[in-house]
């Protein structure tokens, strides 16, 4: 991890389009800004985990859906052969 230090009003640069600007500082807590192109998806850490815990949550449900889906298909067409 690289490590910066700043002062109040001064910032970094991430790539050519990302700023990250110190506003405040106060006790134990620091106020960032932050310039991103509208196609960079910015999250506090907690909620972009919470996101991706989510989506993959959904991803694995989908694939449940999908094989119990598979199976009745599996199962229907057995019955329609041992119908002929």
């Amino acid at each position: 991890m690289l490590v910066l230090r700043r002062k109040v009003g001064e910032s970094i640069m991430i790539g050519e389009g990302i700023e990250i600007k110190v506003i405040a500082v106060q006790g134990d807590q620091v106020k960032i800004g932050i310039e991103a192109p509208q196609t960079v998806s910015v999250y506090r850490k907690e909620i972009y985990e919470a996101i991706q815990t989510e989506n993959l949550q959904a991803k694995e449900g989908m694939e449940k859906i999908n094989v119990d889906q598979l199976k009745k298909l599996g199962l229907s067409i057995a019955a329609q052969k041992n119908k002929k």
